[in-house]
C-alpha cells in the first residue's frame, strides 16, 4: 500500500544584508513609490560576497531537518532547485550534501527557474509514492542578485536572494501531498531570459551564448510576462483542483510564487479567492525565484498561520515558460 507523502519539516534562510528601495534609488533611476506601486516590493535580501547559493541552501536545510527531528544521515535523497548554482558542475545539491557532512544517498539539482520548487515537489512525491525513497530533503535556493544588470531598473528592483526547504516523508495517515500539475511552453522563452555573450567566445562564433550564474544578466518583457503568467497560473490551479476533486472555496491558503504583487492579486481575483487567504512575502523578500514558495511557506508556518488540517495550494510560474501547482493537506501537527 502506498503511504502518503507529508511535509514533516520546514526551514528558510535569508542573507543578513537588506537592500531597501531607497538604497536602490541611489543606484538606478527609480523611487520607492515607483517600485511599490508596480511590484509591491519594499526591500530584498542580498547574499554576502563570501557566500554561495549552497550556503543559503545549507542554512535552510538545517532548519528544516531540525524541525523534522532528523539528521542529514536519515535522508534517502537531497534535491536542490536552483537557477543560480555555485558552479556549472558539480550540482549544488552535491555541495550541500558535503557541507551538511552527509553521504551515501543520491543528490541532484532541478532547473525550472521560478517553478523549480513546485516541479521538485511533484517529481519527488511521484518517486516516493513509487517506493524509491522514504525521506527526502527538497531545497529551493537562489542568488538572483548575481545575475542582475544593476543599471536596468525594470529588472534589478524585482529580485532578492534566499533559500527555503522542506523535509518530505512517507507516513500513514490522512492528508499530505494530494496532487500536482506541471506544464511548459518553450516558445515563450524570448520574453524572459538570462543570457550574455560568452567571454571566451570565438570571433568566428560571435552569437555563442551561455546561461550560467556569474556571467549572465536577466532580460524581461514585463507586460507580456504578466499577461501570460496570470492566464497560465489560473489554468494550472484549476487543473490541480479538478485533479484532486476539490473546489477553490475549500482552499485555506494559496501560497504563490512571490514575483510581483500585481500578478499575485490578479491570479487571486481570477480564482475568486479572497486576498485574506493568499500568502504575501514579496514586500520583504522580493522575487527569490525557486526559493520564493518555500520561503513563504516557512514564514506563514512559523507565524502560526498554517495550521493542522488546512488545504494548501502552491503555484509558480517561471522563465521557459514553465509553470505548475501542488495541492496538499497540512498534517504536520
Amino acid at each position: 500500500m502506498v503511504q502518503p507523502v507529508h511535509i514533516t519539516g520546514v526551514g528558510g534562510y535569508l542573507p543578513e544584508r537588506i537592500l531597501t528601495n531607497a538604497e536602490l534609488a541611489s543606484l538606478v533611476d527609480t523611487t520607492d513609490d515607483w517600485i511599490v506601486e508596480r511590484t509591491g516590493i519594499r526591500e530584498r535580501h542580498i547574499i554576502a560576497g563570501n557566500q554561495h547559493t549552497s550556503d543559503l541552501a545549507v542554512e535552510a536545510a538545517r532548519q528544516a531537518l531540525d524541525d523534522a527531528g532528523l539528521k542529514p544521515s536519515d535522508l534517502d535523497a537531497l534535491v536542490v532547485a536552483t537557477t543560480t548554482p555555485d558552479m556549472i558542475f558539480p550540482s549544488t545539491a552535491a555541495v550541500v550534501q558535503s557541507k551538511l557532512g552527509a553521504s551515501g544517498f543520491p543528490v541532484w539539482d532541478i532547473q525550472a527557474v521560478c517553478s523549480g520548487f513546485v516541479y521538485g515537489l511533484a517529481q519527488i512525491t511521484g518517486m516516493m509514492e513509487a517506493g524509491m525513497f522514504r525521506r527526502v530533503l527538497l531545497v529551493g535556493a537562489e542568488s538572483m542578485s548575481r545575475i542582475l544588470n544593476w543599471k536596468d531598473r525594470t529588472t534589478c528592483v524585482l529580485f532578492g536572494d534566499g533559500a527555503g526547504a522542506v523535509v518530505l516523508e512517507c507516513m500513514d495517515g490522512e492528508g499530505g501531498i494530494m496532487g500536482s500539475v506541471l506544464n511548459a511552453d518553450g516558445s515563450y522563452r524570448p520574453l524572459l531570459m538570462a543570457k550574455h555573450p560568452h567571454p571566451g567566445a570565438s570571433p568566428d562564433m560571435p552569437d555563442m551564448r551561455i546561461d550560467a550564474a556569474g556571467i549572465a544578466a536577466i532580460e524581461m518583457r514585463g507586460n507580456e510576462v504578466f499577461r501570460t503568467a496570470v492566464n497560465k497560473l489560473g489554468e494550472v490551479v484549476g487543473q490541480v483542483l479538478e485533479h484532486c476533486h476539490t473546489e477553490v472555496s475549500d482552499v485555506d491558503w494559496l501560497i504563490p510564487h512571490q514575483a510581483n504583487i500585481r500578478i499575485i492579486n490578479a491570479t487571486a481575483k481570477k480564482l475568486k479567492l479572497g486576498t485574506e487567504r493568499v500568502a504575501i512575502t514579496v514586500d520583504k523578500h522580493a522575487n527569490t525565484s525557486s526559493a520564493s514558495v518555500p520561503l513563504a511557506l516557512n514564514t506563514y508556518y512559523r507565524e502560526g498561520k498554517v495550521k493542522e488540517g488546512q488545504l494548501i495550494l502552491l503555484e509558480a510560474f517561471g522563465a521557459g515558460f514553465v509553470w505548475g501547482a501542488n495541492l496538499l493537506r497540512w498534517t504536520k501537527g
